[in-house]
């Protein structure tokens, strides 16, 4: 993680050229299906709010894309993530295989639901 970049655009600027489109690609498919969320960078990666509270995070590494939805969007998936590395709350794409968009988009519109429903009970 780089705690130095300030926006997105500089944070994927620093990974070689093959990472910057999966990264550029996870950063497009979560805009389209969350497109309410405030882009930032936290935990020295982007990140993506929505009513104030943390949606999903993502970031690049060596070897892998990960991705983190909080232990909720984790746990809703676990099945279909069970292919994957994970850690609590955290899971890894591997840099040499495609992204499996359908299914990050799944997770992105299920913790945009989980997060708007909580919000609402709030209200």
């Amino acid at each position: 993680m780089n705690h130095d970049v300030k926006t997105v655009e500089d944070y994927i600027a620093i990974f070689p050229e093959a990472t910057q489109e999966k990264l550029n690609l996870m950063r497009e498919t979560i805009k389209k299906h969350a497109p309410n969320t405030v882009e930032s960078i936290a935990y020295g990666m982007p990140a993506y709010k929505l009513n104030k509270k943390p949606l999903v995070y993502f970031g690049g590494f060596a070897k892998h894309i990960g991705f983190y939805a909080t232990p909720s969007g984790h746990e809703k998936f676990q099945e279909e993530l069970s292919i994957y590395k994970q850690g609590k709350g955290s899971v890894q794409f591997p840099i040499d295989q495609p992204l499996p968009i359908d299914l990050i988009i799944k997770i992105v519109k299920f913790r945009v639901e989980e997060n708007q429903t909580k919000w609402a009970k709030k209200k």
